[in-house]
């Protein structure tokens, strides 16, 4: 199988016969299709298993951190520490320009879809046309939100390109056992300024 001839029907089949299967025999097969894999990070409380679990497999795979300039302070430490630890291919995207975070107008939708675009998807995009993937491992799993439910392992991005969450069908517990047995940090203090709540999607996932 290579990416041109995969199709809904493939993609379908793909998602059956890896439903039950280890994120490295996944993460094998995408990257034994791909020329051009890309990974994108948050470096969120769980990212440590994702940069792990590729870079380990391919160690100079590109990874972009759309760094939106509002991250705690351990954040910017968690990401030092796994930038360290796994010697990652990193890429840093960060807003052409400083916005403060929408608090008086609250209700106000276009001043906060103004600072989304500008710190999250304006970054990302430029992210994204910088290097052309034609895959794209995320950290995506079910139950995150509605639109995220309708996802799966294997799904085929608006641009063609195919995203791969090889954690998708983790749940919370499972994750952080996986981190926890193979000794990777998890930093619980994040923050993410583009989603009012944690079900909330910034629209990273539409832009590709």
């Amino acid at each position: 199988m290579n990416l041109h001839t995969i199709t809904t029907g493939s993609i379908s089949e793909l998602n059956k016969k890896y439903r039950f299967s280890q994120p490295k025999l996944i993460i094998e097969f995408a990257l034994s299709i791909a020329k051009n894999p890309l990974l994108t990070t948050s470096f969120g409380p769980n990212s440590a298993a994702i940069l792990h679990s590729v870079a380990t497999i391919k160690n100079d795979i590109q990874v972009v951190w759309c760094d939106t300039g509002h991250n705690t302070n351990a954040t910017i430490k968690h990401a030092a520490k796994l930038q360290h630890l796994l010697t990652l291919n990193l890429d840093v995207f960060r807003p052409k320009r400083a916005l403060p975070i929408p608090t008086k107008n609250k209700n106000d939708t276009q001043e906060f879809e103004l600072f989304v675009d500008t710190v999250k998807l304006e970054p990302f995009a430029r992210a994204i046309k910088q290097y052309k993937p034609d895959v794209w491992f995320t950290t995506v799993r079910k139950k995150q939100g509605a639109y995220r439910d309708e996802l799966d392992i294997f799904s085929i991005t608006n641009d063609g390109v195919l995203r791969v969450s090889p954690f998708y069908h983790f749940n919370n517990e499972q994750i952080t056992s996986y981190l926890n047995l193979r000794g990777l940090p998890i930093e619980y203090d994040y923050f993410d300024p583009t989603k009012p709540d944690a079900n909330s999607e910034c629209g990273i996932q539409f832009l590709v």
